[in-house]
């Protein structure tokens, strides 16, 4: 059976990437404020990928196909897929720029100046969104597989799949946010960005259900693989957004590491949280396996109870 996390999480996802796309109209960005936001955001699908993502490819893959070498590989190479995947994806489509429009940091450098990369008026919008349909499919088909690898382990968990969730649910306002920024500055109309906007919130449900159509909900190798491969793309992009930090944002070096680590904080109490509602559920098999077990002793005595009075009765 279907989980319907999978669509819950999908249309939060949505809404979200609509919101972030309504904010440059609505909210004035800082150059600080958003390296702060993108340094917690980045530690969180930092520490997704680890803790959550990778643990459960292997563990979904040992679980069908045994824990040696031969098993374990392919989880491995699709970890080192994803990351290349992603790597040559924003190498070649130079989508992944999260940056406030026209913002200059908060001790007076102009950030066109401090930052080797391409500004806004050189990538086309065409580019960026290319680039970030592709990132938004893969990132539905994760949100996919990350919920039926989690109801494979732990079937009737709540919240299944809450990390991964949460690392898209915080990282797609800035992807929508670009797109729309990149769109907006091309000259295109306000009709029109909202437009693209909407269509571009419906690309991670449209990754999801490609694969769940492709695969199947009860596919549980394929998920175990698009899990391993979406940690690596997660892994290559928190690299990528926290790596430039340590040339270029060094009068910040404490406030953006504390950021960091808050979201690695987070995202390691989201799968304590998920392994202590795990051993919850076990707990109340067990308790209710042990009690099964008891009232069927105490019907079996009764029984043999029962066998043996009843030659007595019968006696003259």
């Amino acid at each position: 059976m279907q989980s319907p996390w999978i669509w819950i999480w999908c249309g939060l996802v949505a809404a979200a990437s609509v919101a972030g796309g309504l904010l440059p109209t609505l909210v004035s960005w800082t150059h600080r404020r958003l390296q702060m936001a993108l340094s917690f955001v980045s530690g969180v699908m930092l520490g997704v990928a680890l803790f959550h993502m990778v643990p459960h490819a292997v563990m979904t893959r040992a679980q069908h196909a045994g824990a040696d070498h031969d098993a374990l590989d392919p989880i491995m190479l699709a970890v080192a897929a994803g990351f290349l995947g992603m790597f040559f994806l924003q190498r070649f489509a130079s989508f992944h720029q999260h940056e406030a429009p026209e913002a200059s940091c908060a001790h007076g450098h102009d950030h066109a100046h401090d930052h080797d990369h391409a500004p806004v008026g050189r990538l086309t919008w065409t580019g960026a969104a290319l680039g970030l349909t592709l990132h938004s499919l893969l990132e539905g088909v994760a949100l996919a597989a990350s919920v039926l690898a989690a109801d494979s382990l732990h079937p009737g968990l709540a919240a299944a799949g809450f990390g991964t969730f949460l690392v898209i649910l915080l990282h797609k306002p800035f992807d929508a946010m670009t797109l729309v920024t990149l769109f907006s500055a091309g000259g295109r109309s306000g009709a029109r960005v909202h437009v693209l906007n909407l269509l571009f919130a419906l690309i991670v449900p449209l990754g999801a259900a490609l694969f769940l159509l492709g695969f199947g909900s009860a596919n549980v190798n394929a998920a175990a693989l698009a899990l391993a491969f979406s940690a690596g793309t997660f892994l290559c992009i928190a690299g990528s957004d926290l790596l430039p930090e340590l040339q270029f944002y060094r009068h910040d070096r404490v406030a953006l590491s504390l950021m960091l680590t808050l979201g690695l904080a987070v995202a390691w109490g989201v799968g304590r949280l998920e392994s202590g509602q795990h051993a919850h559920d076990h707990t109340s098999e067990a308790m209710h396996g042990v009690a099964g077990h008891a009232d069927h002793a105490d019907h079996a005595g009764h029984d043999h109870a029962h066998d043996h009075a009843t030659p007595k009765e019968t006696a003259p």
